[in-house]
This record gives C-alpha cells, sequence and structure tokens, in this order.
C-alpha cells in the first residue's frame, strides 16, 4: 500500500494549476497554449544576411491564402485564422481537443530599415518564409583604406 506524501500531492496540485492558466491571455482562459510557445502563435524564427531578413513562422493548418500580412515602419505582422479540422458528417465525440481554433494575429519588430517595396512571401510545408530586403541605408558599407 503507497503512502501519503503531502509534498508529491502540493507539487501534482501545482502543475495542474499551471496547465490550467497556461493559456490566459490568449483570449480563451482555459485554452491550451499551441506547440508549447508561451502561447504566442505563430512562433517565428528570425535571422539575416547582408541584404535581407528572413523571418519564418510556423503557421500548420492555416491556409496560405487566407493569411494577412502588412508591413509598417520596420514592424511586419501576421494575422490569420486557424480553422477547425472537420471530416465526415460532424456525428463524432472529441477525446481530446488539444489544437487551437481562433484568429491570431503576431507582430515582429524588425532589427533595422527595410525596403518596404521588396518583400515576397512563400508557403510550403506549414511554415511561412517571409524574405525583406533591407533599405540601403541599412546596408554594411566598405570604407576604402588608402595607403599615403
Amino acid at each position: 500500500m503507497a503512502s501519503w506524501d503531502m509534498f508529491r500531492e502540493l507539487d501534482t496540485l501545482r502543475r495542474e494549476l499551471d496547465a490550467a492558466f497556461r493559456g490566459v491571455g490568449n483570449g480563451r482562459l482555459f485554452a491550451p497554449t499551441f506547440l508549447g510557445g508561451g502561447g504566442r502563435f505563430p512562433q517565428v524564427n528570425l535571422r539575416e544576411d547582408n541584404d535581407h531578413l528572413y523571418v519564418e513562422a510556423l503557421v500548420p493548418g492555416v491556409d496560405p491564402a487566407e493569411l494577412e500580412m502588412t508591413v509598417m515602419g520596420k514592424t511586419l505582422t501576421v494575422a490569420g485564422e486557424r480553422q477547425e479540422f472537420a471530416s465526415g458528417d460532424g456525428a463524432y465525440a472529441w477525446h481530446r481537443n488539444e489544437r487551437g481554433v481562433d484568429r491570431f494575429q503576431r507582430s515582429i519588430e524588425l532589427p533595422g530599415e527595410i525596403d518596404s517595396g521588396s518583400i515576397a512571401a512563400t508557403c510550403r510545408n506549414g511554415v511561412l518564409t517571409v524574405t525583406v530586403a533591407k533599405a540601403e541605408s541599412a546596408k554594411p558599407k566598405k570604407i576604402a583604406v588608402t595607403v599615403s
């Protein structure tokens, strides 16, 4: 027979409370977070080279034609909606429903001046890739050194 452990019970309670409030601030009180990103969707990577910035966003299950992207100053915003997966005639019972279904919007502050006329976006296998050209003023300049 197992003995009762007060500390194990308190730890279990703490984990259950953490899980219950994990979705707070996402518009739904007890909604689970999506992909473990602390509630921020879509999760993004931001990298750069000498000429471009690259934003990669995870948008699985989102129709690329329904994504809305805007740029204002140095802020790129991605918005859309995750739809409920529906199959069959709807006569089914949920056993687990963890996938988030709602509208989302994520704004990313870009780390430099950009050329807003030169932005391209592609979506493949649930990954949105946005390529943003840097403004000429933000690109590194080579300075010639003369020997005298």
